[in-house]
């Protein structure tokens, strides 16, 4: 088949696209955000279509305040000021002629160009749903309406957890469920092995700090237990508004920003990690928490939805955070960890079983190479 793949640059778009490699497949690559090529020799810069953010007029003072006043107004205003996703992609469709479009996220690869899905309707339409695309964003009524026309016209549905696909039914997904994946698009087990140390002394935390990410009552929780002064306490991906209470209450914690590792290096911390802790309102499964099951980090994971319960069960093989915001909750859940070697032992062993049976590269890839063969 010929595939347009429609993301913004992404590590897990990218090792997506790495499971295809030996497949015959024609891959082809829309920077939907114009953020910048692929970093992948599965699609080379003549199948990537980029730059494409192009001005019909030139930039008319206000325009910005504008956008962030009336982004609505702004919205229906932007085809007489520059190109847009849909101009672009039906350009793109009537050069290539693609079998199947294949778009990662809802919100800004999935709305931008319904207007042109709807000019091809025989058009093949996957959707890959990530995170909070459903789950957080179809509670609001303008969201909601836009989901439900998109998922109208999907063709195929990838999740990464089944409660997102029970929500698309329910919001009208009437297509073929091709399965609950692994955002992460799988492990190479035997790669990830010497990363893997016995002696383990890091609290590995994740540091979003948004509408959805709570990193910030993670730090609170750790700042009030004494026992950490045995451990190195790592913030990873960490927002501004994170290091700066860091640095301001002059905790000896470990930050790096958003781009501050490389994946590699952030799973190479993961093998180092007694302890993961993951903390948000609104996810589906994490990749992180994934790659702390992989890589035997004992996980701490919030549950929005029940996406966690998909893979922990509460005291077997990690704990369960009920409540994002409660400070005292999470001093516990860290205190049970750090006390409970039996706990952590358990989990370890199990998590190694979840590991091989769901998460290797080799499987997911199979899973995913089928699933295009069923389109």
């Amino acid at each position: 088949m010929k595939i347009l793949l429609i993301s913004m640059p992404s590590i897990h778009v990218i090792r997506w696209v790495e499971n295809l490699k030996q497949t015959e497949h024609d891959i082809y690559w829309f920077d939907v955000m114009g953020r910048g090529t692929l970093e992948t020799n599965v699609i080379n810069e003549e199948k990537q279509f980029v730059g494409w953010k192009n001005r019909k007029v030139k930039y008319i003072k206000g325009e910005f305040l504008l956008s962030r006043i009336y982004p609505e107004l702004y919205v229906k205003l932007l085809p007489l000021l520059e190109v847009t996703a849909a101009e672009k992609l039906e350009n793109i469709i009537n050069t290539i002629k693609p079998d199947v479009i294949h778009s990662f996220e809802m919100q800004s690869c999935c709305y931008p160009i319904l207007k042109t899905m709807n000019k091809f309707p025989k058009l093949k339409w996957i959707y890959s749903c990530w995170g909070s695309d459903l789950f957080y964003y179809s509670n609001f009524k303008s969201h909601k309406n836009k989901i439900k026309k998109v998922l109208s016209r999907v063709d195929y549905l990838f999740t990464d957890c089944i409660r997102d696909y029970y929500l698309a039914r329910d919001l009208d997904f009437k297509g073929i469920f091709l399965g609950a994946l692994p955002g992460g698009a799988g492990y190479d087990l035997k790669k990830l092995k010497p990363f893997k140390t016995t002696n383990r002394k890091v609290i590995l935390v994740k540091g979003y700090e948004h509408t959805f990410g709570k990193a910030l009552k993670v730090i609170k929780a750790l700042e009030l237990l004494p026992e950490i002064i045995n451990y190195k306490v790592v913030i990873f991906g960490a927002h501004q508004e994170v290091i700066d209470y860091i640095t301001c209450r002059n905790l000896e914690f470990k930050t790096y920003t958003r781009h501050g590792l490389s994946h590699d290096a952030l799973l190479e911390l993961m093998g180092q990690a007694l302890i993961y802790i993951g903390n948000s309102i609104s996810d589906g499964v994490p990749n992180t928490m994934l790659e702390a099951i992989v890589m035997g980090a004992f996980p701490i994971q919030s549950n929005p939805g029940g996406a966690t319960e998909e893979y922990i069960i509460n005291n077997e093989n990690g704990l369960i955070i009920n409540d994002p915001e409660n400070i005292d909750e999470l001093k516990k859940l860290i205190l049970s960890a750090i006390n409970s070697t039996e706990l952590r032992e358990k989990a370890k062993s199990i998590n190694g079983v979840i590991a091989r049976g769901k998460l290797t590269k080799k499987k997911v890839q199979k899973q995913i190479i089928d699933s295009y063969l069923k389109i």
